[in-house]
């Protein structure tokens, strides 16, 4: 067995070594406030022979990439067409809890998602992908998720590349392990690397300043970033936005769930050939990606503690308006001032025997995630510093919900120019202390919690998360929304398009706040649609349901209390 896994990792490391490159696909992108997404099972060939199984939206492997202006409100349609129930996080959103698509809003197979919200994240680089509970690494190994760009004032102004696939290009990274059918295996580490899906990528960039926006997708391991000539290249962004000026590095070690969006200057260079390389070998046995396991193993990693090539790059003729120069400055962040914190929350992460659990666990603060346990109840309106120290044997991207913060310290040490932007996932290494500021400054809800969590999917899956609410205690942990009056009727019923809410003669305007969600199911119990806090004013849209028998529940913000309704569709 052991002579037969050899041979294979020979023969893949040969057939890497001299296959025909592959051209980078770049997904489609999708514009505007409205947004139609569909989950489901597909195939695609990756690998000449059989077809691989996957999971995708809107395609056969990675979703349209989604640009969103600052300051609209984007209405999304989820539909679930897999055969699996999941959910869909929007990673690095400032959002209502109800909406943000973690483990407590699953979609069963067959129902649609409506979530909607104003954006109010800066100009980068953010991305969706499945968060269901102990099935976040299976299906994201399957192919769920797509990235998402917002545009703002700020980012529009600067004199940078954004042409989209031309001098602006997207990069998700990922590696995945396939068996002898071409199949993926759900583990934690792959031995081919991918980018946007594509084995062996090339692609073509013009001889200037180009901007690469480089998403780890990766189910756990971090890419050691540079290029095979040493270049220097300009970070621009982190997580949550643009930094106050590019840094200039030859390396950068990008986790699990990280975002950077990074200036290659080409200018000069017609007809030359680069690759942007993972620099792994340097990485030690606590990084993950360096961790070396033996073959056989279920964490054995084919690309572990090696440098391997991410993404060969062409350089060809300038457009028609290049930009050719790196500016000196971007904008001016104004970060939380560490005097105006009201708390300290000290968090742990360890390696921990839990009992009924075999072995050691990952977890944080000595716990297993509960999905019914609020691990903290966050003051409406709280500026907070979290500090997490790490006595892990293993590095951990550490990812929080909802809010954006700022790392204060790494070992009482200020974080290079690169990590002092916005973030909402910071890498742990064994043995680091590290504080960042954050403020919780609105979405009150008792009811949702929003996540925190190792952004490794397998750490994710086995408990290695955490949860809290923010509480308007101003008004005892209630939110200021009226209270709906349970009983309600429909109109018209029977309806054949749109469907109206009375409220015993009120104006359903007035109390469309207060409902905190509204459910369809079909006469046989199937839940058809979720409709976090509904906009009800133009009523709802029933036009795509057949003509049958369904009911319509209905919770209120205030109390929580259920009520139903039955109504016909025409």
């Amino acid at each position: 067995m052991l002579k037969k896994i050899c041979t294979l990792l020979l023969l893949s490391v040969s057939l890497t070594a001299n296959a025909q490159y592959n051209t980078l696909w770049i997904p489609d992108t999708l514009s505007g406030t409205n947004f139609n997404l569909a989950a489901r099972d597909t195939f695609k060939q990756i690998i000449p022979g059989n077809q691989t199984i996957t999971e995708a939206i809107n395609g056969n492997w990675w979703g349209p990439t989604m640009i969103w202006n600052k300051g609209d409100i984007v209405h999304i349609n989820v539909n679930n067409k897999l055969q699996d129930t999941t959910t869909i996080h929007w990673h690095g959103m400032h959002l209502t809890a109800v909406m943000d698509g973690g483990p407590h809003q699953p979609i069963p197979p067959g129902t649609v998602w409506q979530p909607y919200w104003q954006v109010t994240n800066n100009a980068g680089l953010y991305w969706y992908h499945p968060h269901l509970h102990m099935m976040a690494q299976k299906q994201l190994n399957n192919g769920l998720g797509g990235m998402i760009i917002i545009r703002d004032a700020v980012e529009s102004a600067l004199p940078l590349p954004r042409t989209y696939g031309v001098d602006d290009i997207p990069l998700a990274l990922t590696d995945r392990r396939f068996n002898t059918s071409n199949q993926i295996q759900d583990v934690p580490y792959g031995d081919s690397m991918m980018v946007n899906g594509v084995l062996r990528p090339q692609q073509n960039v013009p001889a200037q300043v180009v901007r690469l926006r480089v998403l780890n997708a990766a189910p756990e391991r971090s890419y050691n970033l540079g290029f095979s000539d040493n270049r220097t290249f300009y970070v621009i962004t982190s997580d949550g936005g643009i930094l106050d000026a590019p840094v200039a590095v030859t390396r950068y070690l990008l986790s699990a769930g990280e975002r950077i969006e990074i200036l290659v200057n080409f200018t000069g260079q017609l007809g030359q050939t680069v690759n942007l390389k993972a620099f792994n070998s340097v990485l030690p046995q606590n990084i993950p990606g360096g961790d070396v396991f033996p073959p056989g193993n279920p964490f054995y990693n084919g690309l572990a503690r090696i440098d391997f090539n991410i993404l060969k790059l062409n350089v060809t003729a300038q457009t028609p308006s290049p930009i050719t120069s790196i500016p000196s400055a971007l904008t001016t962040n104004n970060y939380y001032n560490e005097a105006s914190a009201q708390l300290t929350r000290n968090l742990t992460i360890s390696d921990t025997n839990i009992a009924g659990n075999p072995g050691i666990s990952f977890v944080i603060n000595h716990k297993l995630f509960d999905i019914n346990y609020i691990n903290y109840n966050v003051p409406l309106n709280n500026t907070e510093i979290w500090k997490i120290v790490s006595t892990s044997g293993l590095g951990h991207p550490f990812h929080i919900h909802d809010v954006q913060f700022n790392i204060l310290t790494r070992n009482g040490v200020a974080p290079p120019a690169y990590e002092k932007g916005w973030k909402d996932v910071v890498f742990i290494k064994s043995g680091e202390t590290i504080r960042f500021i954050t403020r919780f400054d609105d979405f009150a809800d008792t009811l949702h919690p929003f996540m925190y969590h190792c952004h490794i999917a397998l750490h994710e899956d086995e408990g290695m998360m955490g949860q809290f609410v923010v509480k308007n205690t101003g008004t005892s942990g209630i939110n200021e929304a009226p209270e709906v009056i349970p009983e309600f009727s429909l109109f018209p019923n029977p309806a054949s398009s749109k469907l109206n809410i009375s409220f015993q003669g009120q104006n359903a305007s007035d109390l469309s706040s207060g409902i905190y969600y509204i459910r369809i199911f079909n006469s046989a119990g199937k839940m058809l649609y979720m409709l976090p806090k509904p906009q009800i004013q133009n009523g709802i849209d029933i036009t795509n349901l057949s003509a049958g028998i369904y009911f319509l529940q209905m919770t209120d913000e205030r109390t929580k209390k259920l009520s139903t309704v039955k109504f016909i569709k025409q």
